[in-house]
């Protein structure tokens, strides 16, 4: 009799022990649900819904007091902005000592055709593009990536929205518009040590890379101006993936394309969960980044539209593309026009609030951010 209920006494105290486990461990999660390290707890945990919102949100450069003000996430440079260097430089500065949480300073420095830095001096008056890149020695596009890296470095810029990953062939087998371009990095073999130089190059001065544009531009319409479409099967995309997959422990930013893969979808890349999912496959960790949300072409998709222009745009339309956008999973919005940036992230804010579901979405894509942030050392705590 002793040993029976010596037993049932063992036992109890056994459940009683694991019960006492099991909520401490639920409690823990519902402290951190994210997984965020110890060192951003605080921090997350003082900010409220509208600035996690803020932190999604990449607007096109603007003065500082602006930036302050509505503490977005990230800012888009583009050559304009660097025209008068040392005024670009005091801005930026003046943002980031008025913010708790430093900007993701952004620019697309493939080289080539796309060469923000070329009117800063002569020595990148030709920086070389993708192209060029690729056909040279591994240790020298690393070179060259570290030397751009620095001049980057100096300005202030943090993320270069570079390597273009899209195939240089379409489902045709013929050159695609970012081959006849000069802007992707896809040639051969080899194109993978080129790229992974490139990334390392760039982060040997703190410089992180955005892979561009998941999951293969392979369109010969510019999706910039107008809707552009792909024709590719599965197969030649989930090809063209490959390229992005081979890079993604080193690259901790993918951005989407705006393309139209209708063989998947009707939709637009970026809009699309299955698509953004599979860019989100390759690692938990990326960061998510659409390409700007107010380009014509995503505009036009969500109105009905051939073609939509100017700044006169439905408010009813401007906040079904935030609702898809948030949705379909992505993590950072890129948008050109400043105004709409304001309203982007109070209308997150009134979405979190009144919604558990997205206030669940917005919370994810927010320490994504801020994870990506303090792993590449922009966050001081």
């Amino acid at each position: 009799m002793l040993t029976r209920r010596w037993t049932t006494w063992v036992i109890a105290v056994l459940l009683c022990t694991v019960t006492l486990f099991a909520q401490e461990s639920r409690n823990e999660a519902s402290k951190n649900p994210y997984d965020l390290p110890d060192a951003l707890m605080p921090l997350w945990d003082s900010l409220s819904i509208k600035q996690k919102a803020a932190q999604l949100i990449m607007v096109y450069m603007s003065p500082a007091e602006f930036l302050v003000k509505n503490e977005f996430g990230g800012v888009l440079v583009m050559k304009s902005h660097l025209n008068k260097k040392d005024n670009f430089i005091h801005n930026l500065t003046q943002a980031n000592a008025g913010l708790r949480i430093p900007l993701l300073v952004a620019s697309d420095q493939e080289g080539g055709r796309v060469n923000r830095i070329g009117g800063i001096s002569e020595k990148w008056k030709h920086a070389p593009s993708a192209y060029e890149m690729r056909s040279m020695e591994t240790d020298s596009v690393r070179a060259i990536a570290r030397s751009i890296g620095s001049e980057l470095k100096a300005l202030g810029i943090n993320l270069n929205l570079a390597p273009v990953l899209d195939p240089a062939l379409d489902h045709r087998n013929k050159k695609s518009f970012m081959e006849e371009s000069h802007r992707s990095w896809d040639k051969d073999s080899t194109s993978g040590e080129k790229v992974a130089a490139f990334v390392q190059g760039m982060k040997d001065n703190g410089i992180v890379c955005a892979a561009k544009h998941f999951p293969g531009y392979d369109s010969w319409t510019n999706s910039d101006h107008q809707i552009a479409i792909s024709a590719s099967p599965l197969a030649k995309i989930q090809r063209n993936v490959g390229l992005f997959k081979a890079q993604s422990d080193i690259i901790p930013v993918t951005m989407m394309s705006s393309v139209r893969f209708i063989r998947i979808s009707n939709r637009p890349a970026v809009f699309d969960s299955r698509i953004v999912r599979m860019a989100r496959e390759m690692s938990p960790e990326t960061v998510i980044l659409t390409d700007d949300l107010w380009g014509v072409s995503l505009r036009a998709w969500i109105s009905g539209m051939d073609r939509a222009t100017g700044k006169t745009y439905p408010t009813k339309d401007f906040k079904k593309l935030i609702r898809i956008a948030v949705m379909a999973g992505n993590d950072m919005f890129m948008i050109t026009y400043p105004k709409k940036a304001e309203e982007m992230v109070n209308y997150l804010e009134r979405l979190a609030k009144y919604n558990s579901t997205y206030r669940k979405r917005i919370e994810e894509s927010a320490a994504r951010i801020l994870k990506m942030k303090y792993k590449a050392g922009m966050l001081e705590l």
